[in-house]
């Protein structure tokens, strides 16, 4: 029988991998579960960590850091250059999401324990990567040089004075130099444009070596560990990624299109006295520990000490959860203190938003803190005696083709892919709405909840056309179940 015809995207990816070798690189094959979006957050974090640097780049090139022209060059580029208000707003949009993303990334990985033995050095570098994403967002936030970002920023450093003077002194002159406006704002600059984006980029490097010398891990039980069905990264897992990759891009972007950055006033001494000073939002959990009438004068350093505590518990996870088991619903002590250090993180962070410049009452940390502690925990405590009294399945997952061939699910299955385009659109659309409702005065709660509703439907539907669409599809015949 002779060999069957090849359509012409096939034989032009067929040329393209015989010159460049793709399927021959050192890049391992991936199990199965590796076509779900979770396990790709860490590469979309990547992807929005160059979406950043290449906005970053165009912005560099008429920003003036300078405390006399900083907010002048940053309203320039949003009303004189050519798409300077949707390059200035993706590249903030995009750090958003980075943060937001590396955050879920964190709490994936722990609940399926990749960083237990051998990766722990993996969690290590990812937890510094993860630290150092966040420090991005507090030099960046600083830039513009508006009232809200600078008065933030020297609150800041101030809250820094409760460290003990041997460690305040070496990081104040590292963030502030001489202790000018001048001096702080270059300072800031160079540590967002060049120390941390390289730092980041040299850890990036680190952990794909590191990567595809421990290979892929497994996020079943220990008992299955090695029988997962694997797929070749080209290019069944490489069509995977570029289409989630595609889709996160073309959010943000829309996003950036339709809610447009508005900075606030520029900073002047007389601006910063009218204002009350909070974070940005993704240090506002932190911001209302402060807060805490326990923590407020001279107990500052004991909420900082509490904060570092936690980042130093995290970082060293792996050293201390020592089990084998990887499943969280086996590890129900784990899962749980995760579980309830989500619901403290969204809570904390709401509280903040919430009452800015209010500190809060002993009494009131102790119901809310305390009462979202016990509610999250209780939750879980019946939910794992529930479990037990349930037969456990295992569900076996289909095969994935590793045809080249699989490129072509897109083209011949047209349908199934203009559906997802207007998923992509609906799911956008009602994302921006959200965004919209929620930041508008006099929130309209039942629009918000229609609206985040139609998010929630859409982006599932989205998630189970693409994985229909890729697991569906057998050798030859490329059926969609």
């Amino acid at each position: 029988m002779g060999e069957k015809k090849k359509d012409p995207i096939s034989k032009l990816i067929g040329f393209i991998d015989s010159r460049v070798g793709f399927t021959n690189t050192f890049l391992k094959p991936l199990p199965v579960t590796g076509l779900n979006p979770f396990a790709w957050l860490g590469a979309l974090a990547v992807l929005a960590f160059f979406a950043q640097g290449a906005t970053g780049v165009l912005m560099m090139l008429y920003y003036v850091p300078n405390p006399d022209s900083a907010y002048q060059s940053t309203t320039q580029v949003m009303t004189k250059i050519p798409m300077g208000s949707v390059i200035e707003t993706f590249h903030l949009y995009m750090a958003y999401a980075m943060i937001l993303i590396v955050f879920l990334h964190l709490m994936r990985n722990y609940f399926t324990s990749v960083g237990k033995k051998p990766r722990e050095l993996m969690w290590v570098v990812g937890f510094v990567m993860g630290v150092l994403t966040l420090a991005q967002g507090l030099t960046g936030y600083l830039l513009p040089w508006s009232v809200l970002s600078k008065a933030a920023t020297d609150v800041f450093i101030g809250t820094l004075q409760s460290l003990p003077p041997q460690l305040f002194l070496p990081v104040k002159y590292l963030l502030e130099g001489t202790g000018s406006d001048a001096q702080e704002l270059m300072h800031f600059y160079v540590f967002h444009t060049v120390v941390i984006p390289f730092t980041l980029l040299l850890l990036i490097v680190l952990k794909l070596y590191m990567y595809e010398i421990h290979g892929h891990a497994e996020t079943g039980s220990v008992d299955t560990e090695g029988k997962v069905k694997k797929v070749p990264f080209f290019w069944d897992e490489t069509w995977y990624v570029l289409m989630i990759g595609s889709a996160f891009v073309a959010v943000v972007l829309v996003l950036a299109s339709i809610f447009p950055l508005k900075l606030p006033p520029q900073y002047s001494a007389a601006a910063a006295a009218n204002v009350i000073v909070q974070p940005d939002w993704y240090f506002l959990w932190i911001y209302q520990v402060l807060k805490f009438s326990m923590f407020v004068g001279a107990n500052e350093p004991v909420a900082l000490a509490v904060v570092t505590l936690i980042f130093i518990l995290l970082l060293l996870v792996p050293f201390i959860d020592r089990n084998k088991e990887r499943v969280a619903t086996r590890r129900p002590i784990y899962t749980t203190i995760g579980a309830i250090f989500i619901a403290e993180v969204i809570v904390l962070t709401i509280w903040g938003y919430a009452t800015p410049g209010v500190n809060a009452p002993t009494s009131q940390v102790v119901e809310i803190v305390g009462g979202t502690a016990l509610l999250v925990g209780a939750i879980f405590l019946l939910y794992f005696k529930a479990r037990q009294a349930l037969t456990r399945e295992v569900v076996q997952m289909p095969t994935v083709s590793s045809s080249v061939r699989f490129l072509k699910i897109p083209f011949k299955h047209s349908r199934y892919t203009l559906l997802f385009l207007v998923l992509l659109g609906v799911a956008s659309v009602s994302l921006s709405t959200v965004v919209s409702t929620a930041t508008s005065p006099g929130i309209d709660y039942e629009w918000l909840l229609v609206s985040t509703l139609v998010f929630g439907v859409s982006l599932y539907s989205m998630l189970k056309l693409l994985r229909a669409l890729v697991l569906g599809y057998e050798a030859g015949r490329g059926n969609v179940r």
